[in-house]
């Protein structure tokens, strides 16, 4: 039961690394041609700003250009953070079905089916946030922590060290990789 927490624990972190910030524009929000930009200067390792250029991206990402989506998805992150798993997945199913394209709504259900340990959905729900977008470091984070839960410990790895190419900074995708590495390393003959 422990390490069933402490995969929980790992994903409600990788929930807080991908939860978004409020919907409303800000003077410091980047517009859209610089999500890209802001993607590269965050895969710098010697970016000092990181944090910084993480809010700006995850900002970004939470708009899905919507005010009626926008209102849904806030709902879903709200249920999410009160521990109401049934609610949020239902608040991010009715903004997949309002804006399907809408990555942010896939991650946030993700999430939510991960924590009533409906991991089959959740990876299904991953794979359509990376086909929405690829570079979305906390569903191949959240990947990761999938496949090293069912013990697919090559597959974990190659999902976080994707996710720390984008993102090189987060210290719970170093900590993956290391963790992984040694179990890797353990298990070679």
């Amino acid at each position: 039961m422990t390490r069933k927490r402490g995969i929980l624990n790992l994903v409600v972190a990788a929930a807080l690394l991908t939860s978004p910030w409020p919907a409303a524009a800000q003077a410091t929000d980047p517009p859209v041609a610089d999500v890209e930009t802001l993607l590269s200067e965050l895969a710098r390792p010697d970016q000092e700003r990181w944090a910084r250029i993480e809010r700006q991206i995850l900002r970004h990402w939470s708009r899905s250009g919507s005010a009626t989506a926008d209102y849904l998805f806030q709902r879903g992150q709200e249920a999410l953070r009160a521990g109401r798993t049934e609610d949020a997945i239902a608040h991010f199913s009715a903004v997949i079905d309002h804006a399907p394209d809408f990555a942010e709504a896939w991650n946030g259900r993700a999430t939510a089916y991960y924590q009533a340990n409906r991991l089959g959905q959740s990876m299904s729900d991953i794979e359509e946030v990376l086909a929405r977008n690829p570079r979305h470091f906390g569903a191949l984070s959240g990947m990761g922590i999938i496949l090293e839960q069912l013990e697919l410990y090559d597959a974990a790895r190659d999902a976080y060290a994707a996710a720390h190419e984008i993102h090189p900074h987060r210290p719970s995708i170093r900590d993956a990789l290391a963790r992984l590495e040694r179990r890797l390393q353990g298990t070679e003959l």
